[in-house]
Order: structure tokens, then C-alpha cells, then sequence
């Protein structure tokens, strides 16, 4: 699923393939098991995904609105909201370095093999910065701690804070917290390509940390349209407002998209083909998603594919690069047509 647009414009809007094609995977075979024709789900406009790590730019969202309102610190320290996260505390770890990935964390921890959630909150409160804090490690754990941090200080867990504060002001109607049994398939996912043994996934998180949280993580577990996505895209680069609602000011849009980005990852390679480098910011996720917005241009790419299905292979750049570089001749060549004033 790929939609494209600049302004208020969607250019491009458009489904191809399947969102369920297999039953399982054959290991001896490494290959797919198909369902019968007729048994196969199309892919279409609004077919749903799991948006895997593009989860984090709302839990980013979350957090910035509450800076604009003066409840959470840029430069604040973890331990002052979350005492009880003592590693955490003790490593001087803050609400910066969380959002831009220099918290010193790894990458993630096995919480989908602990017991109870009592084991896995006590693994998440022991965990040290494994490097010094300001080192830059991407780290699911990140956005697991900003998610405690902003449910502590609003007392509101973090699918209300998501749906009240973007999703319902945005009218963003088909994105949310999972369950969602329309949405694509993901995997057929059992050890020892994945890390738990939860057979062939459709309409529940696919991320095994995020599962064993109960499918509600500040790293995974949101599921949405190519066209929500859209509007989410509008909003940030009108600086924050979409219509009549409004979910930032302009200022705090310009520090969430500014170098090096919270939450957002700003001028990557495969960002915009030629308009790399200008300031474009966006996502990941690796169930195959990925989202892309350009202020110096006013154009957003999101690309949403379920590339695990039926299980996960190693991560693929290309699509992406070659879809935002026909975004960005398409751009430039727009640009170079335009009349002189």
C-alpha cells in the first residue's frame, strides 16, 4: 500500500497484493503454504496494518504535548518521574536521551519470557544503561520507559493518551491499539527465526514484547490506514493542526523535526531520494511500514506492506529508496516546471 501526497493533495493512493496470502510456513521447504484462491484476503485502501515501530512517533507525539504543557521536562531526568525505575535513575538517563535513542540502553530485553508482569516490570526497573548515557543505541526500551514516564505524570494509560490527544482530534477513526482482526497477516511466527511460538498472526501485535505487555507498547502495538497515516503526515507539516484540531504548536512540530529528531529520525539515506538532507524525518517498522514527511517541500511517502508474512526475512531498504525516488523527481520536476513569478 502506497500513498503519496504534498499539501493538502493525496497524488498518489494505491493497493497491490495480498493482505493474507498464507496459511503458514513450511520450514523444510522455506517457503509458504498459499490458501486456496478463493481463501485469500486482497489488499486494498483501507486494509489496516501493524505499524511495528512507527508506534514510537505517536508515543513521541504523546510526549512532546506534554511539553508544550509544561507536565513532562526535555532535559528532566527519567528518575525524577520514575524513582522506582532505579537503574534508570541511577544512570541519569533523560527525556531527551530517550527520544533521540542516546539513553545508553540496549537494544531490547526478553520480557515475552518472563512469568507474570510483575518479572517483566522488574526486569524493565533494573536495567542500566549498558553504554554511557549520550551514546546513540535505537532501542525499543526507550520508548518503553517514555511510555511509564507519561503515564505516571497524566495518569492516563498510553492508548487513551494516543487516541485522546491524536487519533480523535485528527479523525483518525481506523487507528488504534490492537486488537484489529481486519488488519493484514503478519507471520507464522515460531522459534527459531522469532521468539515465540504464537502461529500464523492476524490483528495482534506481531512484536513479541509488545504482545507480552498485552499488545499496548510505547515501541509497537498501533494499527492504522495508509490514509489515517496521511492525515497524521498533514497535521505535522501544517505545524501541528489539521482542520479545526490541533495536537501541536508550530514551535514544538519545528523541535520534534529538528536534528537529530525525538522519536523521529531525521535525513536517513533512503529518506526522499534526492531530497535527502533538507530535513526529512520519519519511521521504520518492521513488519514492513514506513512513513516519510519533507517540510522543505510539503510532502509525505507512506509505504505499508506486511514483508513478514509469512515469516520474517532480513530487512530490505531498496522499495523504499526507489519509491522515494520517484517521489522526489516527481518533485523537482514539478518545481521546474512551475512559471517565474
Amino acid at each position: 500500500m502506497v500513498v503519496a501526497g504534498r499539501g493538502p493533495v493525496i497524488a498518489v493512493e494505491a493497493a497491490a497484493g495480498w493482505a493474507v496470502r498464507y496459511a503458514a510456513y513450511d520450514a523444510e521447504a522455506d517457503r509458504g503454504v498459499e490458501l486456496p484462491p478463493a481463501a485469500r484476503v486482497p489488499m486494498t485502501v483501507d486494509t489496516p496494518f501493524d505499524l511495528a515501530s512507527l508506534t514510537k512517533l505517536f508515543t513521541a507525539v504523546a510526549a512532546v504535548q506534554q511539553l508544550e504543557r509544561g507536565t513532562l521536562g526535555i532535559d528532566a531526568r527519567v528518575g525524577a518521574y520514575l524513582p522506582d525505575f532505579h537503574a534508570a535513575a541511577e544512570g541519569g538517563i533523560t527525556v531527551r536521551q530517550l527520544l533521540t535513542h542516546t539513553s545508553g540502553l540496549r537494544p531490547e530485553l526478553a520480557l515475552y519470557d518472563c512469568a507474570s508482569d510483575e518479572a517483566r516490570l522488574a526486569l524493565l526497573r533494573a536495567e542500566a544503561p549498558a553504554e554511557a548515557p549520550g551514546t546513540y543505541c535505537y532501542s525499543d526500551l526507550n520508548m518503553l520507559l517514555l511510555q511509564y514516564v507519561l503515564e505516571r505524570i497524566t495518569g492516563r494509560s498510553l492508548d487513551v493518551l494516543v487516541r485522546d490527544g491524536i487519533s480523535r482530534p485528527l479523525g483518525m477513526a481506523a487507528t488504534g491499539f490492537g486488537p484489529n482482526p481486519g488488519a493484514a497477516a503478519t507471520e507464522d511466527q515460531r522459534r527459531p527465526w522469532a521468539k515465540a511460538d504464537r502461529g500464523m498472526l492476524r490483528g495482534v501485535v506481531h512484536d513479541e514484547n509488545a504482545w507480552a505487555l498485552g499488545g499496548v507498547a510505547g515501541h509497537a502495538g498501533l494499527f492504522s490506514t495508509a490514509r489515517d497515516l496521511a492525515v497524521f503526515c498533514r497535521a505535522l507539516l501544517a505545524g501541528g493542526s489539521y482542520g479545526p484540531a490541533r495536537i501541536l504548536g508550530p514551535d514544538f512540530v519545528e523541535l520534534m523535526l529538528a536534528p537529530p529528531g525525538l522519536g523521529f529520525a531525521v535525513d536517513q539515506p533512503w529518506f526522499m531520494g534526492g531530497l535527502s538532507g533538507r530535513g526529512a524525518a520519519g519511521h521504520t517498522g518492521f513488519t514492513g511500514t514506513s512513513l516519510v514527511l519533507d517540510p522543505a517541500t510539503d510532502t509525505f511517502l507512506i509505504l505499508l506492506a506486511n514483508t513478514v508474512h509469512p515469516r520474517r526475512r532480513a530487512p530490505d531498504n531498496r522499495p523504499r529508496v526507489r519509491a522515494a525516488d520517484r517521489l522526489a523527481r516527481a518533485v523537482r520536476g514539478r518545481a521546474a516546471r512551475a512559471p517565474s513569478p
